[in-house]
């Protein structure tokens, strides 16, 4: 079984959203860009989103058991992935890579 690196390469935050409907959160998220995790197997690393998890999981997933191009010439790497959390207020980008 292959590996599967996450990489945190994009934090958003809409504002605008944010202030019109988002109750305040001390801790809304403690996803940062360039956090890495690794991934042996199938379950979420310690330190990562719960909610991220449920977003990338089945891609991680699909690329622990060697599976590739997963979007049929989506990526320029077959063997990768770029999926965002479902956080609609600020959405985290994670580049999903198998490694050796």
């Amino acid at each position: 079984m292959n590996k599967v690196k996450i990489k945190v390469v994009k934090k958003v935050s809409h504002t605008d959203l944010i202030e019109q409907y988002e109750n305040h959160i001390e801790h809304p998220c403690d996803m940062e860009v360039g956090m890495e995790f690794i991934c042996s197997e199938y379950k979420k690393p310690d330190g990562f989103c719960d909610s991220a998890w449920e977003s990338v999981s089945p891609f991680v997933m699909t690329l622990l058991c060697g599976g590739e191009d997963i979007y049929d010439g989506w990526m320029k790497n077959k063997k990768s992935a770029m999926i965002s959390c479902n956080d609609g207020f600020r959405p985290v980008s994670f580049y999903l890579e198998a490694i050796e």
